[in-house]
């Protein structure tokens, strides 16, 4: 069975069948253990930190060209525009 993520990547999940191999592979292996609650207590968390400043979301209507020019700059093009609004509020004090 396939399942897709939120990002459209596929992912193959093993029917019954495919999980029993792999667990009979595991149950052959001396190395191979279950993780302690106490070791999964430990690991770090997956994903990104949280940031010390975090930005707000807002709705904002832009002109077609501002909007145009900064998304054809590429992935972070929110980034830039808000360092362009941050360069501009700090010459203003």
């Amino acid at each position: 069975m396939q399942v897709k993520s939120k990002s459209g990547r596929l992912f193959h999940l093993p029917d019954d069948e495919e999980e029993a191999r792999i667990q009979a592979g595991i149950a052959q292996d001396p190395e191979a253990r279950e993780v302690t609650e106490e070791e999964l207590a430990r690991m770090r968390p997956v994903g990104r930190p949280k940031a010390l400043v975090t930005k707000e979301a807002v709705s904002i209507r832009l002109s077609p060209e501002v909007l145009a020019y900064f998304r054809s700059t590429g992935r972070g093009w929110q980034t830039r525009l808000d360092a362009v609004l941050r360069e501009y509020v700090e010459g203003r004090s």
